[in-house]
């Protein structure tokens, strides 16, 4: 059974909040005439533990900020700001460097633009006697009940986000906390967020635009009410989120409007929309909650569109099972040119484009225009009154208003188009799930809201909603939609906030849908917290002795290896062991001779490679064939029709006579996304086209047999005949249409395009006159179709790759004797297909003559748009593609630059928006094929500066990104010239870009394509300033220094060993009397990369003991065989360590401590690494002159990281048990048993003596070239006398990590030669802080 949910963290979430947003009131007093804007905005909010409120605002101009009365002191800093600074530029040398410095800007702004920008200091909280709440300024007291009723009425949906604050205690604190913040402020230039154009104002939030005309807080766990009061003039309409209440006219002169507005769901800041124009208002004939609004012009258009509308409403809430959240819902339809997406969301309105809109005589456009609204209708449910906990969650909500959508194609437009419509989008999906920047939800995929933007963004779409399909495939509808009502129901009833997560979601998952933990627990992971999708290719092989099918199948990943799975889920494997881990079973479907049997039986993981067997149930009967009669027709045929079957199918594979298998289909439901490649016989492929009625498998079948090399008769009868079916889904017969074209070749004859000509005139032509009837378009599936052959037609390619004769003259036909009349519907679109039928022709030198004839009919179609201009331009954009189509192809007889100025007049603004940025993209594919991608960015410059909407812009921009592309997929040398791509990143810094979010991010996006990257924000190298490695070394040293020098000597010594690079020679004196810490006087001759050797750990210690405090210095000699003369070596100093071995010797010095003023006087000069260890005897060692003479340099082991291995390694026994006597002193009983085991373990597995030996051979190696070098300049040293300081000798030393040892000069008398510097070794004890 499955646990209950935990509502802990939901509860417990804006109690961690500093502050939470429980109510905002917003007041515009909108000036068209001037375009400005004067208002204030009020919020409430509860404060909890910090005293300061941060607010989001942009683009205002702040009046006054005032709290609870009382005019505060506030902080407001614009997010964008101009830069001037140049040297960002400096690094910018190629595209890879540009594509860096684009990456580092684009996400510092974005990583900016989400920090509060206003922040407003209010005073402390009042405080609370008796159950009251004193009001000093007053001077009364306010009763906390009334306090409360006040509040309860004025915020009552905000409670959600006080759940459990009924008692009184949590109720005295709300009272208490809650603040009523003012702000007045002023628009004067509404640049972005907001926009003026003509008479409309219109907003657009693009991601988190709404602060650039309205202070807010944003942040997905800030939902609260809304109250908006709108005031303009009386001839405007306002209209806004939530129910008008009431319209007030004031009396003023002249007299203007308020409209006031309430919405009680609470909402985020984000989702909050304006609208003020001289709006048409259609309500909905069907449903009084449900309001249309347009421009006068698009009225007609506006009646004839919406009028299936209420059917999408019905559909929602029959399925859902509860009624509309926001109560009434508007729809609102502007000029596409002032808008800067096709469609904005928002609580309660949507905002879309006049393209949608279309009359009763237009058929092309119904239903892409009934989707895209049914979508945004259902991103009201999910996504607007559902919305996601973090934005990882996002997905979830758009993969619920997919579903939703598709529930809605599925019921009114048809199960075959929504079938037909998912399956092309898994495909897509499939093909384009190869990176990370496609997975769902992942804590590494954080994009700043651009994940939605582009190409990628319709690809997690698509995904969402296939994932959340294969989870209602395994749990059945009815389970899926009992989950769905649960997460809708339960949000309308309840007091919490309503939100998804995947968490959440999962749990629902399991909870109501039955599946198993262990499905799920794969599952997730998978397909929502990673990318990639099952690669099968399959083969099949009829076994007929055993009567089964053999299928053979490999598994592998669309997404490449080495990132099949996010790093968050590396405890699932891709292809390890063997296995690839995609949960789930797919089913074989087998149409045999008798019934139709399905096989559940193929894992998605396993083994790459792996043999399946299906058993068959139809056996063939023992039947002789048929032999020919020897009486034969005068035609020379045969009578009996089976041997003429048997006959014509000799070449095809053993699979069709010979076994009891038509055709077979792996997962034929679609209840997982997987690509599948599945190989069966010709004969089969046929049989799945044509006697399958599924419209997935008709694709399927014609998608395998357009990739064959070679189509023969009896392929291409069977595309013809199912082109010719009216019962086969129309866009499946378009496709076939499609592949018959493009494969017809000189060996079938043309066959394929002559049956495709002869199909279209069988329907539309006279077949009297052989001329095309009127158009006749009543039967819309044979409308769609017959639209589609003349653009099939033009595909088609002879053997010279240049189109047939009969393929030009057929559509100088169609074009020349068209006729509309007594046509209900417009011809538009059919004309514009045939146009753009033009474009696709390769004209031969035998066709080039009519070339000119097609001309003239472009040249007459676009004269008869411009004076009587038909829907959208749709007519005089085809014109214009095609002109371009034809000037890239027949460049040598006519001139490019004629084409040109013919395009360049459609650039002018009287033009519609979609004509002029169609002109100006053909003006940009025809520079970028004569003139280079460098050329063709400055052109760009100047449209872009040129172009006057929002949306031109992003349109632009885009299409520049797809021939950046276009220029890496042909591989030419398209170099860009690096004051190009400073100038893109300039403009993608700029003040435009800024205003414009998706201007921005496709301008990222193209320095990155030209640099050959993805274009998203996904996986881009973030740079990180570069730390060298002497600083970090100084930092580590130089920290425990300053520690260990302020510390008290009352600690206890900890073995520590410091590591440093080596100093030059610098004299060292030890006196008999008082102990001097070695100074190390660094030489010029040094190299600066050691500059962090001149400070090195000082560590002093000293313990709580009666005896005086002592510096032990261990010193280890090595002989040194540079003198080719035998030398002698003094042993006594050997005798002082026993365990070591070696040709060495150790030497003890016992000093007393200095004292911690002497210390912190020598901490600049000494910093040496010393212990000081507290000994039985306070005498020191004397250091003869024998155990120096034959060293040649002295080093200082040193290493910071308190690793007592190698120093106990080198310690006597009885220094190592007095110090751990000492330890026990200080440390428990627990602790003291821990370390001495641990150190009986280290000792068992380290032999001193080997390491020792292992350190000097090494040492010898390095030393043996330089010792050789210093023996001919260097006398050899006298052993009779004290060693004296030496002089400075310049050697070259290699470089030492600051883990290594440190190598310090001995302490020698001045001698007036030089003499062979010995080396010693100081080891130091005892140096840690005591714990």
């Amino acid at each position: 059974m499955a646990k209950a949910r935990r509502q802990k963290n939901e509860e417990q979430k804006p109690e961690s909040l500093g502050c939470v947003l429980l109510h905002q009131k917003l007041c515009l007093s909108i000036d068209m005439l001037n375009k400005t804007i004067f208002g204030y905005t009020e919020l409430k909010v509860l404060l909890r533990e910090s005293e300061q409120i941060p607010l989001h605002a942009d683009n205002l101009t702040i009046e006054s900020i005032t709290v609870d009365g009382e005019e505060m002191k506030f902080e407001y800093s614009p997010q964008f700001q101009d830069s001037d600074d140049d040297r960002r530029f400096s690094s910018v040398e190629c595209s890879n460097s540009a594509a860096d410095v684009a990456s580092s800007l684009y996400i510092s702004s974005l990583a900016k633009e989400e920090l509060p920008n206003l922040i407003v200091y209010c005073k402390n909280s009042e405080k609370l006697v008796n159950g009251k709440l004193e009001n000093g300024e007053n001077g009364g007291e306010i009763d906390l009940k009334n306090s409360e009723e006040q509040t309860e009425k004025k915020v009552t949906s905000s409670s959600e986000e006080q759940a459990g604050e009924e008692n009184n205690g949590h109720s005295e604190e709300k009272i208490q906390n809650e603040k009523l913040v003012r702000i007045d402020y002023s628009i004067e230039k509404a640049e972005t967020g907001i926009h003026f154009t003509n008479n409309i104002l219109h907003t657009n939030n693009q991601i988190k635009r709404s602060h650039c005309w309205f202070p807010c807080m944003y942040s997905l766990a800030q939902c609260c009410t809304f109250d908006l009061e709108i005031t303009v003039s009386s001839e405007f309409l306002a209209v806004s989120n939530g129910t008008l209440l009431y319209q007030v006219l004031t009396k003023d002169d002249p007299p203007k409007k308020t409209f006031v507005y309430e919405l009680n769901t609470p909402i985020t800041a984000q989702h909050i929309s304006l609208v003020v124009a001289p709006l048409e208002v259609q309500p909905d004939d069907e449903n009084n909650l449900i309001s249309h609004f347009c421009l006068s012009p698009y009225l007609s258009k506006l009646q004839n569109t919406i009028s299936f509308f209420h059917t999408v409403y019905s559909c929602y809430e029959e399925y859902l099972g509860v009624k509309f959240p926001f109560g009434c819902y508007k729809q609102i339809f502007l000029p596409s040119e002032i808008l800067i997406s096709s469609a904005s969301f928002g609580a309660s309105i949507c905002v879309f484009s006049s393209d949608l809109l279309y009359d009763e005589r237009v058929l092309d456009q119904i239903i892409n225009t009934r989707i895209k609204l049914a979508y945004a209708f259902a991103k009201q449910w999910f996504g607007e009154f559902v919305t996601a906990e973090e934005p990882t969650d996002e997905w979830l909500l758009d993969g619920l208003a997919g579903f939703l959508t598709d529930n809605y194609i599925k019921r009114f437009l048809g199960n075959n188009e929504a079938r037909y419509r998912r399956y092309k989008a898994n495909c897509a999906v499939c093909k384009l799930d190869v990176s990370g920047a496609t997975a769902l939800s992942s804590i590494a995929l954080d994009l700043y809201g651009t994940q939605s933007i582009g190409l990628y963004g319709k690809i997690r779409s698509w995904k969402a909603v296939a994932v959340l399909q294969m989870l209602e495939k395994q749990m059945g509808p009815d389970s899926f939609r009992k989950i769905l009502q649960m997460i809708v129901g339960r949000e309308l009833g309840s007091s919490r906030s309503r939100k998804i997560s995947t968490k959440e979601f999962r749990h629902l998952v399991n909870k109501v849908g039955n599946l198993e933990r262990p499905f799920l627990k794969e599952f997730f992971p998978r397909w929502v917290e990673s990318h990639g999708c099952p690669l099968m290719t399959m083969g099949v092989s009829y076994n007929k002795r055993r009567n089964l099918v053999e299928l053979a199948v490999s598994r592998d990943s669309t997404s490449s290896k080495d990132n099949n799975i996010n790093n968050n889920n590396n405890n699932i494997n891709n292809n390890e062991g063997g296995e690839t881990g995609w949960p789930g079973m797919m089913t074989v479907r087998v149409h045999e001779l008798d019934m139709v049997y399905d096989h559940p039986m193929l894992p998605l993981s396993g083994d790459s490679w792996q043999v399946v067997e299906v058993q068959c149930h139809s056996k063939l009967s023992a039947k002789r064939a048929p032999k020919p009669k020897k009486a034969t027709r005068p035609d020379g045929s045969d009578d009996n029709a089976a041997a003429d079957v048997i006959s014509s199918q000799q070449d095809t594979p053993r699979a069709g006579m010979d076994s009891p298998l038509l055709w077979i289909r792996v997962d034929p439901e679609m209840e997982y996304l997987a690509e599948i490649h599945f190989h069966q016989p010709i004969l089969m492929w046929i049989n799945q086209l044509e006697k399958d009625k599924d419209v997935v498998a008709q694709s399927q079948a014609i998608q395998v047999l357009e990739k064959l090399p070679q189509l023969s008769f009896s392929v291409v009868n069977a595309l013809t005949n199912f082109i010719n079916d009216s019962k086969a889904f129309w866009r499946v017969r378009i496709e076939a249409a499609y592949t018959l074209a493009i494969t017809a070749t000189e060996e079938t004859d043309l066959a394929g395009l002559l049956n495709l000509v002869k199909f279209y005139k069988s329907r539309r032509f006279d077949p009297d006159i052989g001329l095309p009837r009127p158009n006749d378009f009543r039967d819309v599936a044979e409308y769609f179709v017959l639209e589609a052959i003349p653009h099939a037609v033009a595909l088609g390619r002879a053997s010279d790759k240049k189109s047939p004769r009969e393929a030009i003259e057929f559509i100088l036909q169609l074009l020349k004797y068209n006729d509309n009349n007594g046509n209900p519907y417009s011809d538009v679109h059919w004309l514009a297909a045939m146009v753009q039928a033009i474009g696709e022709l390769e004209f031969s030198q035998q066709s080039i003559v009519f070339l000119t004839s097609l001309l003239k009919r472009i040249d007459r179609l676009l004269q008869l748009d411009s004076f009587m201009p038909n829907y959208n331009g749709v007519l005089t954009i085809s014109c214009i593609r095609a002109l371009a189509q034809i000037a890239l192809k027949m460049s040598t007889p006519f001139s490019v630059g004629h084409i040109y100025e013919l395009i360049k007049p459609f650039r002018s603004n009287r033009n519609p928006f979609k004509v002029r940025i169609e002109a100006s993209r053909v003006l940009l594919d025809l520079e970028f094929h004569y003139k280079g991608l460098d050329q063709t960015f400055y052109l760009f410059f100047v449209f872009l500066n040129e172009e006057p909407s929002l949306r031109g812009e992003s349109k632009l921009a885009m299409h520049i990104m797809h021939l950046c592309e276009a220029s890496n997929e042909s591989k030419l040398d398209n170099q860009i010239s690096r004051d190009t791509l400073i100038n893109l990143i300039d403009l993608l810094t700029s003040r435009k870009s800024y205003n414009n979010m998706f201007l921005r991010h496709h301008l990222f996006c193209i320095l990155q394509i030209t640099a050959r990257r993805s274009p998203t924000l996904y996986g881009i190298p973030k740079p990180i300033p570069p730390t060298p490695v002497q600083e970090k070394t100084q930092v580590l040293l130089e920290a425990p220094t300053q520690v260990l020098l302020e510390a008290s000597l009352d600690v206890d010594p900890q073995p520590l060993e410091v590591s440093g690079p080596p100093p030059q020679q610098s004299p060292i004196e030890i006196s008999a009397d008082t102990p001097k810490l070695p100074e190390e006087n660094k030489t010029p001759q040094q190299e600066p990369s050691r500059e962090h050797s001149k400070t090195n750990s000082v560590s002093q210690c000293s313990e709580r003991k009666s005896k005086s405090n002592v510096v032990k210095i261990r010193v280890r000699q090595s002989s040194s065989k540079l003198d080719e003369t035998p030398k002698t070596r003094d042993t006594s100093a050997a005798r002082v360590n026993e365990n070591e071995a070696g040709p060495c010797s150790s030497v003890s010095v016992d000093a007393p401590a200095k004292t911690p003023k002497e210390n912190i006087d020598n901490n600049n000069n000494n910093e040496n690494n010393i212990d000081n260890n507290n000994n039985e005897g306070n005498s020191f060692h004397e250091i003869t002159t024998n155990s120096v003479a034959s060293a040649n340099k002295e080093e200082i082991r040193q290493d910071n990281n308190n690793n007592n291995e190698v120093s106990n390694s080198f310690k006597s026994p009885v220094t190592f048990a007095e110090e751990v006597s000492n330890k026990q002193e200080h440390q428990s009983s627990k602790e003291k048993r821990k370390k001495e085991k641990k150190d009986k373990k280290r000792k068992q597995r380290e032999d001193p003596e080997y390491l020792e030996r292992k350190r000097l051979k090494k040492e010898k190696k390095k030393e043996k070239e330089r010792a050789k070098k210093e023996s001919k300049a260097v006398g050899p040293a006298s052993t009779s006398e004290p060693a004296k300081p030496a002089q400075s000798v310049s050697e070259p030393v290699e470089p030492v990590k600051p883990a290594q040892n440190v190598v310090v000069p001995p302490p020698v008398q001045p001698q007036s030669q030089s003499v062979v510097v010995p080396k010693i070794r100081i080891k130091i004890k005892g140096l840690g802080l005591g714990k």
